[in-house]
């Protein structure tokens, strides 16, 4: 069994080294200019990390029933199916197989309380966007009576769902260049649904509010989607022209509307770096590593749910 513990536990290093190995992935100058590689890694980091968990201890739960854990997850399941329940596991074994059953239902049941609270606050936000904003046809963006320079987005199911809102005081401040450049930006959220990608993350950090990995991911991936977003943006207007509207538009100590992504309120330095230099150059070698990490972390922990099929098949 110890092959087949280490195989479930490796995912769990991230966590179990109390978050030095996700502070300094979120630090790592690599990431800036590999955004989607390191965000495929973050989530490599929090889905192998829930399935090496759910492994582990279905791994100790089995050990008494057979060498193998294959095996032994194959004699529980006849064991269950023939009514003869969990005959020859101990108390601690029993303990192991409610840790596996309740850790999927106490994520399901975090994730579902987390997308259910952040749904109904878009829906407020985006009913009210739709009581004080007027619909600008030229930009595409609702605008709201507000001097200081807003934007962002509060997103929804399909286009006619999504807001990209923009303030009166934003309109003011930039050039209509630097307008389409920051509704770029915020379409990009839009299209992409950022915000389900931020949302297992959010979960997670709701699940489990004492490791200050999830914290860290949550900080990390929400900057990650900022520079997705830049990416999309600066396609079509260009850098200079992006990174002057962020600068016209970021306000020192303003918070961002709550359920929405805003332009010009995650690391506004870091961004502004790789639009202003060469880093964002292609880096293939880096994202290739990137990707293997991913595979490496999920590889163990898939291998080991799989595992009891495979010997179910044969």
């Amino acid at each position: 069994m110890t092959a087949w513990m280490l195989a479930a536990g490796i995912a769990l290093l991230p966590l179990l080294l109390g978050g030095r190995v996700t502070a300094r992935l979120a630090s790592a100058a690599w990431t800036s200019r590999q955004p989607r590689a390191a965000l495929v890694l973050w989530q490599a980091i929090g889905l192998s990390a829930g399935l090496g968990a759910f492994g582990l201890g279905l791994i100790a739960a089995v050990a008494p029933l057979a060498a193998a854990f294959p095996h032994g997850a194959h004699t529980l399941g006849d064991q269950i199916a023939d009514g003869r329940g969990l005959s020859g596991l101990g108390w601690g074994h029993v303990a192991a197989l409610l840790w596996s059953l309740s850790l999927p239902a106490w994520l399901l049941a975090h994730t579902a309380r987390t997308l259910i609270t952040t749904a109904a606050g878009r829906r407020r936000q985006r009913l009210l966007i739709d009581l004080v904003a007027d619909l600008d046809r030229g930009y595409g963006a609702y605008v709201l009576p507000e001097a200081r320079p807003v934007a962002y987005c509060v997103p929804g199911r399909g286009r006619r769902r999504a807001r990209v809102v923009v303030s009166r005081g934003a309109l003011e401040r930039l050039s209509p260049r630097h307008v389409h450049a920051v509704l770029a930006h915020e379409r990009a959220h839009a299209r992409g649904r950022h915000d389900l990608v931020l949302l297992p993350f959010a979960a997670l950090a709701r699940a489990f509010p004492m490791l200050g990995a999830p914290r860290t991911a949550v900080r990390a991936v929400s900057a990650l989607l900022e520079m997705l977003a830049d990416d999309q943006a600066r396609r079509h207007h260009g850098d200079l022209v992006l990174a002057q509207a962020i600068v016209r538009m970021v306000t020192p100590g303003e918070r961002r509307p709550a359920h929405t992504l805003a332009l010009a309120q995650v690391d506004v330095a870091q961004r502004l770096g790789r639009l202003l230099t060469d880093a964002t150059a292609p880096d293939r070698g880096t994202a290739l590593a990137a990707y293997s990490a991913a595979a490496g972390l999920l590889s163990g922990p898939l291998t080991v749910l799989v595992a009891p099929v495979v010997c179910t098949l044969f």
